[in-house]
């Protein structure tokens, strides 16, 4: 299987949840089912079934993450020898060079993405058009609506 690109904080991020869910999600659910099955005909015991649900799900995430941390190709930006150009991971500051609206994105792994927090998957096309981009270089992003072109403004390895 293919590593899949991963930052330090979006590895940090999901351990977190993993832990979250096998110290207090977990052991919260195996009680609910303990408490659900003293109730007596597990048939007709929606507690039970509903219990038994959330344990299919916090099983399927608990996989999901370790699954993903195993595939993970952990990439530290503040160590990378990247000599001024966009590399996954660093964060970017452009500016449309029609509209002249200035945006900042980290380039990303696609689970971490989140284009409200200003975090784009390194397989979109504005971040596979930076990559390897210096400052004051003009990019071209091909968009639905058409062509964008944006200037390299700043380069960030935080």
């Amino acid at each position: 299987m293919n590593k899949v690109p991963l930052t330090v904080a979006g590895a940090n991020k999901l351990r977190a949840e993993l832990e979250e869910l096998k110290s207090v999600v977990r052991p919260r659910i195996i009680q609910a089912i303990s408490d659900a099955r003293a109730h007596g005909d597990l048939k007709e015991n929606a507690e039970y079934h509903a219990a038994r649900e959330q344990q299919s799900f916090a099983e399927g995430r608990i996989a999901e993450i370790e699954s993903k941390l195993s595939n993970a190709n952990i990439i530290d930006v503040t160590k990378a020898d990247a000599n001024g150009k966009v590399i996954f991971g660093a964060t970017v500051k452009i500016e449309d060079l029609d509209s002249g609206k200035e945006v900042t994105y980290q380039i990303v792994g696609e689970d971490e993405a989140n284009i409200k927090e200003g975090r784009i998957s390194v397989g979109s096309p504005i971040a596979r058009a930076l990559i390897g981009k210096e400052v004051e270089d003009v990019v071209t992003v091909k968009a639905p609506g058409g062509n964008i072109e944006y200037e390299i403004i700043a380069v960030d390895y935080i």
